[in-house]
């Protein structure tokens, strides 16, 4: 079996060939056989196209079985997908699309009481050639079902032809995440560290074909695509795509649908727990989760087993960088060690903790976490100088992130030496939020820091200097936020201030906005 997406997919297909793959919120079912054929109808409409080897194309629309089936054709002909945030607003996707250079974009339809592909309207990149709705298409545009219909002019000897020619280390994905800059990067992986990243992580969760798989994570993130999806189509398992999280929809779902496999961030499993009526619900047929991307109560991982009923529990830690993932727990570990730490490092991987000078420190000492492997990203796309500064001359990531490395090896993250926090699961970069709060025409100056909060784990909260002569009114930034960036980047308090505490150099000390957070928590 070649290691790539169309070698293991093939290989899956031929494994499971009349078992459920892919099934709806609608209900329509797809065996691997029929997910095989649309996979190859679709890829045969982009040949058809005039799509060529490693072209960029791009999906901005919820979890469904057609983002799926998009993602598995894009990827099948040798093409480079680029998954985009669903939360993010019109300006924010246009420099992705731009960045990347993607000349096809396939874009939800009406979503969340959106358009999407009028969020584009005006700022469409000169690079971008065809948008297909994976919808109902309004306004004219073109669907994925017209799309199909150019598969014909394409033989399915052509299409053999153009993957058999897809090798390993052929960029596969450009997944974009914020950096201390401000501006998104496009992070390069390829099919072989990304599938072996897979074929690992559904071996370590003993995944099986009678698996049930209810994908909520997001498909645009690592969790939902390849620790989603992905892995379970390469284990013969049934995927189901859920759209947006709603507690009791995911209930009745797990119930109607017998799920028997739900990863996804803590915030999801405090909703479950919390919903009043859980009683009225059958969850017995959840068996395997995994959890991570915030702190993890031990209480937490407690409940999880007691009253959700998971027999295989883990938590890890990985970041985009890294093919979504690092270091994971075993099943076996005790609660205490699957809440209190992240796990050990992938096989044929490497892991430390290093101080300033890059040297390894021993079991017990906090230092910069650095992971060496297969796993590490190819680089940042057109950015030698971020990829060196992240990449060091032996080939270790450094991760921003600040941990303790047990006797066993089990990582412990502590802090971070960034100033991104996690909100729900997703990164917020605090550089990319000023950025965007600073073109308000009362801001003066910004500056954001993650605060403790109970559910989310941490959020937003922007201290705001005003210009001479301007007012601002909390809830109206906070209104004005939520139009120009994704949800959760949007920061739930705002503090007006008269200046913000600077050094000598006139940089902005925000290890002083977190002692002045502290302390006005400690009043109130």
């Amino acid at each position: 079996m070649s290691l790539t997406l169309p070698g293991c997919f093939a290989a899956s297909v031929a494994a499971h060939h009349d078992r459920p793959a892919l099934q709806g919120e609608d209900g329509h079912v797809l065996s691997y056989a029929a997910l095989d054929a649309e996979r190859r109808r679709a890829a045969r409409a982009l040949l058809a196209l005039g799509v060529q080897p490693q072209a960029r194309i791009a999906i901005w629309a919820e979890n469904s079985s057609e983002w799926v089936i998009a993602a598995l054709a894009i990827i099948s002909v040798g093409a480079v997908l680029v998954p985009v945030n669903t939360r993010m607003r019109g300006a924010e996707v246009a420099y992705v699309l731009e960045r990347s250079g993607a000349s096809l974009l396939f874009c939800a339809g009406r979503f969340l009481g959106q358009y999407f592909p009028a969020q584009l309207d005006g700022l469409r990149p000169a690079s971008l050639q065809h948008l297909i709705v994976l919808g109902v298409p309004e306004r004219g545009d073109r669907s994925f079902a017209d799309l199909l219909t150019q598969a014909d002019a394409i033989s399915e000897a052509t299409l053999d032809a153009r993957m058999a020619a897809v090798r390993p280390d052929d960029l596969m994905d450009i997944m974009f995440t914020s950096g201390t800059t401000g501006r998104p990067k496009g992070v390069m992986s390829a099919h072989g560290q990304n599938l072996r990243v897979s074929l690992e992580w559904g071996k370590r969760v003993g995944l099986v074909p009678e698996d049930r798989y209810l994908v909520v994570n997001p498909f645009f993130h690592a969790f939902g695509y390849k620790a989603g999806w992905l892995t379970a189509l390469l284990h013969g398992v049934a995927v189901l795509p859920h759209a947006v999280f709603d507690a009791a929809a995911v209930m009745r779902r797990i119930a109607t649908e017998r799920i028997s496999v739900l990863p996804g961030p803590p915030t999801l499993f405090i909703s479950l727990l919390d919903t009043p009526d859980r009683a009225s619900h059958d969850l017995s047929s959840l068996r395997a989760t995994m959890t991570g991307a915030a702190s993890v109560a031990p209480t937490l991982v407690e409940r999880m087993r007691a009253e959700l009923g998971f027999k295989v529990l883990l938590t890890g830690y990985g970041l985009t960088e890294a093919s979504g993932m690092v270091s994971f727990c075993h099943a076996s570990d005790d609660a205490e060690t699957i809440a209190r730490t992240c796990g050990q490092a992938l096989p044929d991987t490497e892991l430390r903790c290093v101080d300033e000078h890059g040297r390894a420190l021993p079991p017990g000492e906090a230092g910069e976490v650095v992971v060496r492997g297969y796993n590490v990203m190819q680089g940042y796309l057109d950015d030698p100088a971020a990829t060196a500064e992240a990449i060091d001359a032996d080939g270790w990531l450094h991760t921003g992130d600040v941990g303790v490395l047990d006797a066993r090896g089990y990582l412990r993250i502590t802090d971070r030496l960034k100033d991104m926090y996690i909100t729900g699961g997703f990164n917020c970069y605090p550089a990319e939020i000023e950025r965007m709060i600073a073109a308000h025409p009362a801001v003066a100056q910004v500056a954001v820091i993650g605060v403790p909060d109970e559910r989310q784990g941490e959020v937003g909260r922007a201290y705001v200097v005003p210009r001479p002569g301007q007012q601002i009114d909390e809830a109206s930034l906070i209104a004005w936020c939520r139009t120009q960036m994704a949800n959760y980047k949007v920061p739930r308090s705002v503090a007006v201030v008269g200046a913000l505490p600077t050094n000598a150099a006139g940089k902005v000390m925000k290890f002083e906005l977190r002692k002045l957070d502290s302390r006005e928590e400690t009043a109130a």
